[in-house]
């Protein structure tokens, strides 16, 4: 199912309805799609054809979606680019995408140019995509159909080098379509977008919009107070955001919460939502319903935890979303019984088809590598509870085997995060002469706040098995990619010579 047919069904159907919304301006969708109509002719009139690649390196605003669907009217592929990526980040995404054009935010374009010094890549800033567009033939074009793709996602690149995941309409559209059933979005939300398009959070809730012919409200950028203000202004109902921004909503209410009654639905996708955040939520918006899911880059819904299970299975991911298969292996490849760990594998009809991205761009190595007789190998490894809940409990790489025992990384942050003067942690093993590994935990204080080595071993002790507290803690701030993710191949080359020194 083509994404830009869906656009021009509710462009005939709907004209007047307003279908993007940022600040001052307004987009009906038939204004969307005569507007995305009219990019597509300025990109094709630069060059591009079915299957080229688009770099999209945009702030938040209308132009992103205008964008977006202009590039997929023409067969091409979108390559989101956080805005957040230093120069030589984008270069890198520039040499392994090929793009034909990379797109741009005015205020980009000189570090774009940079990025893109070394090839004959054309960049084009968006006050100059729009002047052009404005004069621009507005007639609908053809739909391709000799491929589905529409779309590469960057991996975040914790542990190493990014990958692009092909991403196919079918994905795009049939994750909508769920998340739309399983979230009871309708026709009438007004559904805000809280973080940048880059992220997989962002293009789910512009698809929610672009399926159900409702209202997408764009934050420019996260602000915790204009949000606020914007949710009473456009009448929000739905919010997609990560557990940080809920936090930072929370803080900000000040007072009667009443403003915020038509906010009925957050949806949640990213790090673990703390309990005590959850609890707070809903007593500061009762008439809140919160779901949450795990998804990622090559995985657009693994599972779903919804509104009601939110309390009394406050740790899950939530359970296996319709038409997905989920198995917990061993390293042999057999099933792990309830109740045990082993890493988190996800089937969801052929590749490309369904809910799973269809490869790799460009690697057919690490293609070959992430998919074993149609399963796709996550490198997450959790657990069942008898009542067919799952629970995430590391990286497979981020597991530490200390002393014979095995020791995940988030059960450790999880026991640190609650220390009142923690903001943020990360946790690594390093080298450890007696126990083969030791926990080495890299930990941010909240502004103003103090805390020792010995603070946060002693919490921990309280919260874990004993052997299981780091034996190491470092404060200060830790290297982050442009997701807000710790670099932990970063934090391992930095904690390889601690057991020369004296531990906690």
């Amino acid at each position: 199912m083509k994404s830009q047919v869906i656009l021009r069904s509710f462009a005939q159907r709907a004209p007047e309805r307003e279908a993007l919304v940022c600040e001052g301006t307004r987009v009906t969708f038939a204004e969307f799609d005569r507007r995305t109509n009219q990019l597509a002719a300025v990109l094709n009139e630069r060059g591009v054809r079915a299957g080229d690649r688009v770099l999209l390196f945009v702030a938040n605003g209308v132009a992103w979606p205008l964008l977006c669907l202009a590039v997929i009217k023409l067969g091409a592929l979108v390559v989101p680019v956080s805005t957040r990526l230093t120069q030589h980040e984008v270069a890198f995404l520039i040499r392994d995408a090929e793009p034909r054009v990379l797109c741009v935010s005015d205020e980009l374009r000189a570090l774009a140019e940079r990025a893109a010094a070394a090839g004959s890549l054309t960049v084009l800033t968006v006050s100059e995509l729009e002047a052009a567009a404005a004069t621009a033939n507005d007639a609908p074009w053809p739909v391709p159909h000799d491929s589905d793709d529409c779309m590469i996602g960057y991996t975040s690149g914790t542990s190493g080098t990014p990958k692009g995941a092909l991403t196919t309409h079918n994905n795009l559209v049939l994750t909508a379509l769920l998340n739309n059933f399983d979230y009871d979005l309708s026709e009438r939300d007004r559904i805000m977008v809280t973080t940048p398009f880059a992220h997989r959070t962002a293009i789910a809730r512009l698809y929610n919009t672009l399926t159900l012919g409702a209202t997408l409200v764009i934050m420019p950028r996260f602000d915790a107070a204009e949000t606020l203000a914007t949710i009473v202004r456009e009448r929000i109902t739905v919010t997609g955001l990560v557990p940080t921004v809920a936090r930072m909503l929370l803080d900000a209410i000040d007072g009667d919460a009443s403003a915020y009654a038509n906010l009925r639905m957050m949806i949640s996708v990213g790090e673990a939502f703390p309990i005590d955040m959850k609890q707070r939520l809903f007593a500061t918006l009762p008439n809140i319903k919160l779901s949450s899911a795990l998804a990622m880059t090559e995985v657009f819904g693994a599972a779903v935890l919804k509104s009601e299970d939110q309390i009394s299975h406050a740790g899950a991911a939530g359970r296996p979303v319709p038409g997905v298969e989920v198995m917990l292996a061993d390293d042999a490849g057999a099933n792990v019984p309830t109740g045990e760990i082993g890493e988190i594998l996800v089937r969801s009809g052929v590749p490309g088809a369904e809910l799973m991205m269809r490869g790799y761009w460009n690697r057919p190595k690490e293609t070959a590598e992430a998919f074993h007789d149609g399963w796709l190998l996550t490198g997450d490894m959790g657990r069942f509870d008898a009542e067919g809940y799952l629970y995430v409990v590391d990286r497979k790489k981020d597991m530490i085997l200390s002393g014979g025992l095995n020791i995940y990384s988030k059960e450790v942050e999880h026991a640190i995060l609650t220390h009142p003067s923690v903001a943020d942690v990360a946790v690594v093993g390093t080298a450890d002469p007696q126990f083969g590994e030791a926990v080495v935990a890299f930990v941010e204080l909240k502004n103003g706040m103090l805390a020792a080595q010995g603070d946060i071993v002693e919490h921990c002790r309280t919260l874990i098995a004993s052997y299981k507290k780091p034996k190491y803690v470092l404060f200060g701030a830790f290297p982050k990619n442009a997701q807000g993710k710790a670099l932990k191949a970063e934090l391992r080359e930095q904690a390889k010579d601690l057991a020369t020194q004296p531990s906690c």
